[in-house]
C-alpha cells in the first residue's frame, strides 16, 4: 500500500502540526493541564550534467477562580500520569526512557554486530585477526548504555523566570537522552555499505561542513561507495539528475565555501516514490540534512523502510539558521547567521545615528521563532526595540511601538529596530508558557493582510512586515509633523548564503561524524544533535511536533528586554 504522507520541507510547520495532532488524537491517552568558487559550481555541474556552468500537545487551562500557578501538562502522550499517585515519577521515567529509546535496524533484522573498523589508534599490536579488525585496546568507544542529562537545573518554586516543570510542585525529574559517539561494535560491513547525503531546504551555512565530515568519517569505517543526491529531495526523482559521486578528495575543500555542495531545493515527492528510489539505487545509509519539515520527511522514509523491512538506516542532522527544533541547544548555521545580522544590525546603527532623528529598521530571518532577532539585538547591543513573533505588539495608541519611537527620537535623537519577519503574523492559540506562570496569549492583532499564497513546500508566503512597518514608521512621523530619517535593510539571505564561523564549523563537524556513527551502530530514525552541552542522538519523532519557540518568560528573553529597555507594546 502506497505510503499517503507526503515528504515535508523546511519550515513546514502546518502540515506537520496537523499531521502531528491526528496522531495525537489516535494515540493519546489524555493530557491535561498543570556564494562559492567558481571552481566549486562547475565540478558539481561536471558531475550533474556533463558540462561546467538545502508531542507536543497546545496545553490549555480551564478557567477557576484561583490563579493557577502552573499549566502543567503530560509530556507524554501515551501514559496518564497522576501526580497523587506516589509511583508517577516511576510511570513518567518508563515512559520517557520509552519514548527516548532509539530506533534501530535490528528491530526488524536479527543481526549480530561486528566489532567495529573505526580506530583512531595508529599503532596496533597485535595488527588484527584473521579478517583484518583492528584488535587494539583504544579506550574512544562510547557504551550504548551511556546517557547525557537533558536538564541540569533544579527549581525549587515554579515561580522561578524560565523554569521548565513536569508537576505542579516543579520536582526534579531526571530526563535522559543517549550519547553520541562511535560504538565498539557495528551493524554493516563497510566494504558493502553505499551511503548517500542528501541537503534540502533552504540554505544554511555549515552544509558543506557537515558534507565533508560524513565522507571523511564514512571513509575512516572503510566505506568506498559514497554518493551525493543532487537538489534535495527532488534528486531522488526528478530525470536527468544523477547522484553524484563523492570522495575525500573532491570535497576536500568545499568548506571554504558558502551554500550546498550538492543543491537544495523545497518540495518532494510521496515518501514512497522516494524510498522505491533509495532500493533501486541499494542505498543503505541516508544522511538527511535539514530542518523541522525536512526531519519529518527523514522520518517518514524511515518508517516506510521498517514497513518493507529494508536494511536501510536514516540519520537526520538538524539545519536551520532559526535555531526553531525541540529540544536542542542550537542547530548549525545559527551562530553564524546570528554573526551576520548583528552585523546589519550595526549598520543600521550607523546610519541612524549619523541622521538627524535617524530610525535603523532591520528585518531578520524567523518564520515562527524570534531567536536570530533575539540574539543579534542582544550581540549587538545597539537595538531600541526588538520584536519577535512570540511577543504580541501594537504599532498605534498609547502603548504601541510608534509612541516609543517618539519617545527615543525625542531623547536620543536616533533609535534602531530590529524585527523578525514572522512578527504580528502568526496567530498564537491561548497555551501554556513552558515557564512556571500561566501565561494566556492573546491572538496577535493582524498587521497586514495575508496573501494565501505558498511555496513549493506548502509554506504560507509572510507578507513583508519590514516594508510595512517602514511605510507605518514614515507615515506616522509625517502626520505629527516631527521629521524621521527612516534607514530600512534587510539582509534575509546573506545570513545564510555564507561560510560557516569557527563555532558552527565545529558544531558540524562533530554533528557530521556522529551521525555517521549512529548509522554503524545500526541506529534510524535519529538526529544528530547538541543537547545540554552534550552531543546525542534523539528520535526524530521526539523533535518534530512543533517548532521550538522563544518562551516570553525565559531568562534570555529578558535579558534582551534589559538591554533594549523597551516596554510592553500591548
Amino acid at each position: 500500500m502506497e505510503n499517503p504522507l507526503p515528504l515535508l520541507d523546511d519550515n513546514h510547520f502546518e502540515l506537520v502540526h496537523i499531521l502531528i495532532k491526528m496522531a495525537v488524537s489516535l494515540k493519546s491517552s489524555g493530557s491535561f493541564c498543570s556564494t562559492p568558487p567558481q571552481w566549486l559550481h562547475s565540478t558539481r555541474d561536471r558531475i550533474l550534467y556533463g558540462y561546467s556552468h538545502s508531542n507536543a500537545k497546545e496545553c490549555t487551562c480551564k478557567k477557576t477562580k484561583r490563579p493557577a500557578p502552573l499549566c502543567v501538562k503530560a509530556t507524554s502522550t501515551k501514559v496518564e500520569l497522576d501526580f497523587n499517585d506516589p509511583s508517577w515519577k516511576q510511570k513518567f521515567q518508563e515512559d520517557w526512557d520509552k519514548r527516548f529509546n532509539l530506533p534501530r535496524i535490528t528491530d526488524i533484522y536479527d543481526l549480530k554486530p561486528r566489532p567495529t573498523t573505526f580506530s583512531l589508534k595508529k599503532n596496533r599490536s597485535p595488527a588484527g585477526d584473521e579478517n583484518g579488525t583492528p584488535m587494539d585496546k583504544w579506550n574512544g568507544y562510547v557504551n550504548s548504555d551511556d546517557r547525557a542529562l537533558l536538564k541540569v537545573i533544579k527549581y525549587s518554586s515554579p515561580n522561578s523566570a524560565g523554569a521548565e516543570c513536569i508537576d505542579p510542585d516543579c520536582s526534579w525529574v531526571e530526563q535522559w537522552v543517549h550519547r553520541a559517539g562511535p560504538r565498539k561494535e557495528i551493524y554493516y560491513e563497510p566494504e558493502e555499505v553505499k551511503a548517500a547525503i542528501v541537503t534540502c531546504g533552504g540554505l544554511c551555512p555549515g552544509l558543506n561542513d557537515v558534507i565533508r565530515q560524513i565522507v571523511f568519517t564514512l571513509e575512516t569505517y572503510g566505506v568506498k561507495n559514497i554518493v551525493g543526491i543532487p537538489f534535495g529531495y527532488r534528486g531522488f526523482f526528478e530525470k536527468g539528475l544523477k547522484e553524484m559521486p563523492l570522495s575525500r578528495h573532491l570535497v576536500e575543500n568545499i568548506n571554504l565555501a558558502g551554500g550546498s555542495f550538492l543543491g537544495v531545493s523545497r518540495g518532494g515527492a510521496k515518501t514512497s516514490e522516494i524510498v522505491d528510489s533509495i532500493q533501486a539505487r541499494r542505498i543503505d545509509m541516508l544522511f538527511v540534512l535539514g530542518g523541522n519539515g525536512t526531519h519529518a520527511g527523514a522520518n517518514a522514509i524511515h518508517e516506510e523502510c521498517r514497513k518493507r523491512k529494508l536494511k536501510v538506516s536514516v540519520v537526520a542532522v538538524p539545519k536551520t539558521i532559526d535555531n526553531d527544533i525541540l529540544l536542542m541547544d542550537k542547530t548549525f548555521g545559527f551562530d553564524t547567521a546570528v554573526e551576520e545580522a548583528q552585523r546589519a544590525i550595526n549598520s543600521a546603527y550607523i546610519e541612524a545615528r549619523s541622521a538627524y532623528h535617524g530610525i535603523g529598521l532591520v528585518k531578520l530571518m524567523g518564520r515562527s521563532s524570534g531567536f536570530i532577532a533575539m540574539h543579534a539585538s542582544l550581540s549587538s547591543g545597539q537595538v531600541d526595540v526588538c520584536l519577535i513573533p512570540e511577543v504580541p505588539f501594537t504599532l498605534d495608541g498609547e502603548y504601541g511601538v510608534l509612541r516609543h519611537l517618539e519617545h527615543l527620537l525625542k531623547t536620543k535623537g536616533f533609535c534602531v529596530v530590529c524585527v523578525a519577519e514572522a512578527a504580528g503574523q502568526i496567530q498564537l492559540e491561548a497555551r501554556e508558557s513552558r515557564a512556571y506562570d500561566l501565561v494566556i496569549l492573546r491572538s496577535l492583532q493582524e498587521l497586514l493582510q495575508k496573501s494565501g499564497a505558498t511555496d513549493a513546500s506548502g509554506n504560507v508566503i509572510l507578507s513583508d512586515i519590514g516594508v510595512h512597518m517602514q511605510q507605518k514608521i514614515k507615515m506616522h512621523f509625517k502626520d505629527i509633523g516631527v521629521p524621521a530619517d527612516v534607514k530600512y535593510i534587510d539582509p534575509t539571505y546573506m545570513v545564510r548564503a555564507c561560510r560557516a564561523n569557527a563555532s558552527d564549523a565545529i558544531l558540524c563537524t562533530v554533528l557530521g561524524q556522529n551521525a555517521v556513527h549512529g548509522a554503524f551502530a545500526g541506529f534510524s530514525g535519529i538526529t544528530s544533535c547538541i543537547c545540554n552541552t552534550h552531543y546525542v542522538y534523539l528520535p526524530i519523532t521526539e523533535v518534530i511536533t512543533a517548532p521550538k519557540r522563544v518562551n516570553p518568560n525565559s531568562r534570555m528573553w529578558h535579558r534582551c528586554l534589559t538591554s533594549t529597555g523597551q516596554p510592553d507594546f500591548h
